[in-house]
């Protein structure tokens, strides 16, 4: 039954396409920028989540915890 109705359908073969497109453009240019990066912002960014941010403002009231 479905498969009677996509095929009404005109140009339905091309969605899968277009699709497959953006996903691998997406990917090309996820790995362009990821061998590309700087390395001293890549090594930044993962410590982020680790710092509290005292490194920044010593003049800040230690968290009391």
């Amino acid at each position: 039954m479905y498969k009677n109705v996509l095929q009404g359908i005109d140009q339905v073969a091309i969605w899968p396409v277009i699709s497959f497109l953006i996903f691998f453009i997406f990917f090309l240019v996820l790995l362009w920028w990821v061998f590309t990066a700087d390395k001293t912002f890549i090594q930044e960014m993962s410590k982020k989540p680790l710092q509290d941010g005292s490194e920044h403002n010593q003049e800040a009231e230690p968290l009391n915890r």
